[in-house]
C-alpha cells in the first residue's frame, strides 16, 4: 500500500476581519481537501509536544512519526543536513537570515523574499571577509543560509525573525551564554552588506537591501533512526526549504531537488507533483511539503495565504489524489498542516490543526465537509503527535 503525505505549512490561522471573519483555511477554495476530510477520518492533532516551539522543525518532525523531546536539538543542524553539509561531532550549525532592520524594528525577515541570486554572492562575501578555520557561510535558498561553527556556541537564547516582524529587535537579540560572539558577528555583517555591489543595486530598483544577518536556531548534529529500521519503508520528501529536505536526509529518504521550487507562491507545484509521483513508482511513501502558506502567513497577508491554500488543494492534493485514484491500488492518504502561522501574529501557534486521512481507491466523490481549525463540534477526535508512528504502520 502506498503511503502519501501532503503537507500545507502554516495554512491553520485564526478569523481575520479581512476575510470577513473567517480563516484563510476557511475561505479558500478547497474542494479537493474537503472531500477528502468527507470521505474519510477527520481530526484535529496537536502536532508540537508540550514546551517546545511550534516551529516546522518540532511539528514536521512529529508529523514524520519522530518524538521531537527525544531527539530535537535545534533547527540549524537540520537545514544543514538538507543543504547536505556533514556536521562532526563538535560543530554548531546556526541559521543565517539576510534581514532588513530599521529603525531597530525588524521589518522584513526575508529582505523582500531576496533571489538565492542575489543572496549567493552576499554569503560569499562574508565567508571572505568573516569566515575563518572553523566558521564558514555556507549558501542555502533565497534568505535562508547557515553558519557552521566548529566549537560555536549552543547556549545563547537566539529568536526566529519571522516571529518578531515590526517589533523592536532589543529584547530579541541574542542573549545568556556565549551571545557576545552572535552579536559581533551580526554587527560586522552590517558594513559589509552595506556597501556590497548587490545590495546597492537593489536599491537602485527600488528593491528591500538587506541590513544584517540574523543568527538563531543554533544545534549540535540530529541523529534519528532511518525509515527503514522505524517503519520498513522506502521513500521521498518533495520540498523546496532545506528544513524538511534535512528531515527526510537524516530518515534516510531521498530528497530530490525539484526544479522551480521556491518556498513561496511561484514555486513549481507541478513539478513537485511529478516527482511525488515518480517515486511512488518504486517506493513505499512520500511527503509533500508546500510552504507558500506559511510564507503569506509570515508576511500578514491573508488574502495572499488564502490563495495559497487554494494553489495547495488545487496544484497538488487535486492532481496527486486523482493520479492515485486513477492508479487503481492501495493506498492511504493524509493531508494536514505542521502548525498554524497566524497572520494576526505574523509567527506560529500551537493550537491543533486539522488533519483528513484516507484510506482507497474509494472511487468519485462529491460530498464535502468542513476541513478547518474549527471542526471540533464534540465529535471530531483530537490526536496527538504519538498518533502519527502508529498511522505510519498502518495500525491507527
Amino acid at each position: 500500500m502506498k503511503t502519501v503525505v501532503l503537507i500545507g505549512d502554516g495554512m491553520g490561522d485564526w478569523p481575520c476581519p479581512e476575510l470577513e471573519g473567517k480563516t484563510p483555511l476557511q475561505a479558500a477554495v478547497a474542494p479537493n481537501m474537503r472531500k477528502i476530510a468527507a470521505a474519510g477520518k477527520l481530526y484535529l492533532a496537536d502536532t508540537v509536544p508540550p514546551g517546545l516551539p511550534p516551529g516546522s522543525d518540532v511539528a514536521n518532525l512529529g508529523l514524520l512519526g519522530y518524538d521531537a523531546r527525544e531527539f530535537y536539538t535545534g533547527r540549524a543542524p537540520i537545514e544543514a543536513a538538507g543543504a547536505h553539509l556533514p556536521l562532526k561531532d563538535t560543530d554548531v550549525a546556526l541559521r543565517c537570515n539576510l534581514v532588513h532592520i530599521a529603525d531597530n524594528k525588524m521589518v522584513d525577515y526575508s529582505s523582500g523574499h531576496i533571489s538565492t541570486e542575489d543572496a549567493a554572492p552576499m554569503i560569499a562575501t562574508l565567508q571572505e571577509k568573516l569566515g575563518r578555520p572553523g566558521l564558514s557561510f555556507n549558501t542555502g535558498v533565497q534568505y535562508r543560509h547557515l553558519v557552521i561553527w566548529d566549537g560555536g556556541p549552543t547556549d545563547p537564547v537566539t529568536q526566529p525573525p519571522h516571529d518578531i516582524l515590526t517589533q523592536d529587535i532589543g529584547k530579541y537579540l541574542p542573549h545568556e551564554g556565549r551571545a557576545q560572539e552572535l552579536l559581533d558577528l551580526m554587527e560586522a555583517s552590517k558594513e559589509i552588506l552595506a556597501n556590497h555591489p548587490v545590495n546597492i543595486a537593489r536599491k537602485e530598483r527600488g528593491e528591500v537591501p538587506v541590513t544584517q544577518i540574523w543568527l538563531w536556531g543554533q544545534g549540535p548534529a540530529l541523529k534519528i533512526p532511518t525509515y527503514k529500521e522505524l517503519y520498513n519503508l522506502t521513500g521521498t520528501i518533495i520540498t523546496a526549504v532545506d528544513l524538511v529536505r534535512g528531515l527526510g536526509v537524516l530518515a534516510g529518504l531521498d530528497t530530490p531537488e525539484v526544479p522551480g521550487a521556491t518556498g513561496w507562491i511561484d514555486t513549481n507545484y507541478q513539478g513537485k507533483v511529478d516527482y511525488a509521483l515518480k517515486a511512488l513508482e518504486t517506493q513505499d511513501f512520500v511527503y509533500v511539503h508546500v510552504e507558500a502558506p506559511d510564507e503569506c502567513g509570515h508576511v500578514g497577508d491573508a488574502k495572499l495565504k488564502t490563495q495559497a491554500i487554494s494553489d495547495f488543494d488545487a496544484k497538488v492534493v487535486g492532481p496527486i489524489w486523482q493520479a492515485l485514484e486513477t492508479k487503481g491500488e492501495p493506498y492511504r492518504l493524509l493531508v494536514t498542516m505542521d502548525h498554524r502561522t497566524p497572520v494576526e501574529i505574523r509567527g506560529h501557534s500551537a493550537e491543533p490543526v486539522p488533519l483528513a486521512t484516507l484510506e482507497g481507491p474509494i472511487g468519485p466523490v462529491s460530498e464535502e465537509c468542513a476541513f478547518d481549525e474549527f471542526i471540533n463540534d464534540g465529535n471530531i477526535d483530537i490526536r496527538t503527535f504519538e498518533w502519527i508512528p502508529t498511522w505510519l504502520r498502518g495500525e491507527a
